[in-house]
């Protein structure tokens, strides 16, 4: 402690050099305060050491500097501190509970607690539900090299379970303070529809915003005549698309792209009519929500995803060059694009489908990502696809951007099922009889027949509902109306409390579970991990 507390006094940046340095430290703080203290968020800066404490199940930030000075971190909050002796030196001491003005100043200070650009480096998104799986995300991904998108999630996921963007943000930056993880995450504003949701993540800092143009895509087109499609590509918003369909047609009847070794790209005029009665309005307005961002951020301030993954029929490899090539004419400047896939991407389950089907087309779809621009092939509703992962790490590596969400959520009903049963009981049956109304916006084929009632299974068979494929949907699609019944007060605060209370174990199981997810990546060929 002595050693790491000189350079406390020097001012500047300094972090305890080992664990064991790290584990003093987080005593002595703890003695002086009366709290446990999380040894890796101990971190000093400007002359003040910071870090994360518990008292109880209620979490608090410590600053901590010599006695009659007053180091950037007191100048610039509004925290009262107090003078007192910490093993024979006298200290100012401040303790604020974890509130939204100090993650915010938190930030300021430590700017690897906010979210940062992923450029081109090798990523994964990890959601989530409940605002306490970071400890347990950077446990998975730490010494990987691939930056977590530790905020991750959609409006649509805010809204069911009751948290503002900022919520999602900041939970995260209390996750990264408390584990010390400084190499960068990013935050995924997920699946964003309309300048109003763009307009709140900004707001709250992502960096990172998932545009999903579905509700403007023509899953009808995918089966209509060739007649239909002509009259249905005419009447694209063409002065939207900065173009004509005549000047269109011209560009596409001389376009031939090839991948590589696949079956080359070629447009007849009703492949041409066919991916633009499909996709056209879509790209016409990512477009438009790219140039929202860019004039709310600035460009270079943000990075974009364009999902089109959340519709009724695959996405041929000349459809996405055509989104491709298009969104590229039209300025629009992205880092991921995420297809829909062959088979069948369930939500907690494992991939269904012909998996040499989905390997074929998955290769063509990283051709042109790599023909057209260089960017990665997002795997949404990613969660649990064991079997595609070697097959996406053989054939992209680091050019496949992972993203889960509601996995998670099930690892931590996996914890409550093993730690506090009579609550899972109560969480199960609710389920049950929720799934019918709450599977209605998800892929899913879940029977809830098949998902026996809390009262037929002893304890040890309740975790076991967590591995089997109708347990898992039920449980996975209804985490809304579980958080939010009796508005927030029949199951929120006791799931989140026992959470709290298993905090080690939460974190355990989600290191396990997530890394088996990066596995398949970390293992790929070299060259594609370079």
């Amino acid at each position: 402690m002595k050693r790491f507390w000189q350079k406390v006094v020097g001012g500047g940046s300094a972090q305890p050099q080992d664990a064991a340095q790290a584990a003093a430290v987080a005593d002595v703080l703890g003695r002086t305060a009366g709290v446990a203290v999380y040894p890796e968020s101990a971190a000093a800066e400007d002359g003040a050491l910071l870090a994360l404490a518990l008292r109880g199940l209620e979490k608090s930030v410590l600053a901590v500097w010599p006695a009659g000075k007053k180091p950037a971190v007191a100048r610039r909050s509004p925290w009262r501190p107090l003078e007192i002796d910490m093993d024979g030196t006298d200290v100012a001491l401040m303790e604020e509970p974890c509130s939204r003005d100090v993650a915010a100043a938190l930030r300021q200070i430590f700017p690897w607690t906010a979210p940062q650009l992923v450029a081109g480096r090798p990523s994964v998104g990890l959601g989530d539900r409940l605002g306490l799986a970071t400890p347990g995300h950077v446990r998975a991904v730490r010494g990987t090299g691939y930056v977590p998108m530790l905020a991750q999630q959609s409006i649509r996921e805010m809204t069911r379970t009751q948290r503002s963007p900022q919520d999602v943000l900041d939970d995260a930056t209390w996750g990264v303070f408390q584990t010390g993880f400084r190499t960068g995450f990013g935050a995924d504003a997920d699946h964003l529809k309309t300048t109003e949701d763009i307009d709140r993540c900004a707001a709250a800092g992502f960096k990172f915003f998932t545009v999903d143009p579905c509700d403007h895509v023509d899953n009808a087109a995918a089966t209509d005549s060739p007649g239909v499609l002509a009259g249905k590509f005419d009447a694209l918003p063409w002065a939207a698309l900065g173009t004509t369909a005549a000047d269109s047609r011209r560009a596409y009847a001389s376009c031939r792209a090839d991948l590589g070794g696949g079956e080359p790209i070629a447009f007849t005029d009703v492949d041409l009519h066919r991916a633009g009665a499909k996709y056209g309005r879509a790209v016409a307005h990512a477009a438009a929500m790219y140039r929202h961002l860019a004039g709310r951020l600035g460009a270079g301030n943000f990075e974009l995803e364009v999902s089109v993954d959340e519709t009724d029929t695959p996405t041929s490899a000349a459809e996405h060059y055509y989104v491709a090539r298009e969104l590229a004419r039209l300025g629009v400047r992205w880092v991921s694009l995420a297809p829909r896939f062959a088979g069948r991407f369930e939500k907690g389950v494992d991939y269904i489908g012909d998996l040499a089907e989905l390997e074929r087309t998955f290769a063509a779809h990283l051709a042109v990502a790599a023909q057209v621009g260089g960017y990665k092939i997002g795997l949404h509703s990613g969660s649990d696809k064991f079997s595609v992962y070697p097959v996406a790490a053989q054939h992209g590596g680091r050019r496949v951007h992972v993203k889960t969400a509601g996995t998670s959520y099930l690892e931590a009903l996996r914890v409550i099922a093993a730690k506090e049963p009579l609550l899972f009981r109560e969480i199960l049956d609710f389920a049950r009889c929720r799934y019918e109304a709450d599977k209605a916006t998800y892929h899913v084929s879940a029977n809830v027949d098949r998902v026996p009632i809390a009262c037929v299974l002893a304890d040890w068979h309740l975790p076991g509902l967590l591995d089997a494929f109708d347990g898992r949907q039920v449980l996975h699609v209804t985490y809304g109306s579980v958080l939010t019944a009796g508005g927030g007060t029949q199951f929120r605060g006791r799931l989140l409390t026992a959470l709290q209370t298993h905090e080690e174990a939460y974190a355990e199981a989600l290191a396990k579970h997530i890394g088996r997810h990066l596995a398949p990546f970390l293992t790929s060929a070299p060259e594609l991990r370079a």
